[in-house]
């Protein structure tokens, strides 16, 4: 269901409960208005991860698209109350917008571990727990010690993975569309890489032979949930705002 407060439902599909029909955009009730072309070509990105913004950044500029992507103000972050990857993206997306009056995308990602019965999922950024004062990298650096020792047992043939992503656009005129992408891989037992951000290190894409973390930006857009995710969420961009 979708969380607190936003009371659209998501579809389900192949990528999980909650994430929609396929590789497509999924539009939430109905395609929404078109945005004014007098509208700057400003758009938030609802988050302050700053690795991401960057990330973000590139992929929509390889998919030719003219817009300035701007971090989230700084304030509380908005409680990620869904129970999916679409709904959490959802419920960031709209918050972006309500502060800042812009149109907003957002992502939520995570983990999928088969043997762990698709967990970390949603909770992949806070697997280790709170950990209040840690910093981002400390974060990362439980979160993979916690899946490593979960998987210590487990063979090489069993430890497939999935990084997925649902991407959402929300504009003030009040559409909404949800895209999504997937990367399969599975998992090491001991890091690789000091690229990337989160479970890269750890985590060997289907038919390579570097982690995550050590492909070179270009390289892992052309392969990542989220290069595979905003590609889609760029041509989105292009028809509700009108570019």
């Amino acid at each position: 269901m979708s969380g607190p407060g936003h009371g659209r439902p998501v579809g389900s599909g192949p990528g999980g409960p909650g994430l929609g029909p396929g590789p497509g955009a999924e539009v939430l009730g109905g395609s929404g208005p078109v945005e004014s072309r007098q509208w700057p070509r400003r758009v938030v990105l609802a988050s302050r991860n700053d690795a991401k913004l960057v990330e973000l950044r590139r992929i929509l500029a390889l998919a030719g698209l003219d817009v300035e992507l701007v971090a989230l103000p700084d304030g509380p972050d908005v409680p990620e109350t869904g129970a999916t990857f679409a709904e959490n993206a959802l419920i960031k997306a709209r918050d972006a917008v309500r502060v800042t009056g812009l149109p907003a995308v957002a992502d939520d990602s995570g983990l999928t571990v088969d043997v762990l019965g698709g967990m970390p999922g949603v909770l992949s950024a806070r697997w280790s727990g709170p950990l209040p004062g840690a910093s981002r990298a400390e974060r990362d650096a439980a979160n993979n010690a916690l899946v490593l020792a979960q998987l210590t047992d487990v063979p090489e043939e069993r430890r497939g993975a999935a990084f997925v992503c649902a991407a959402a656009v929300v504009t003030p005129a009040g559409a909404e569309r949800v895209v999504h992408g997937e990367m399969r891989g599975r998992l090491l037992r001991e890091s690789r890489g000091d690229g990337g951000f989160g479970y890269d290190p750890l985590f060997l894409p289907d038919g390579q032979n570097r982690t995550s973390a050590q492909l070179r930006p270009a390289e892992k857009d052309a392969i990542s949930h989220r290069g595979h995710a905003f590609g889609q969420l760029a041509a989105v961009l292009r028809e509700l705002l009108a570019l």
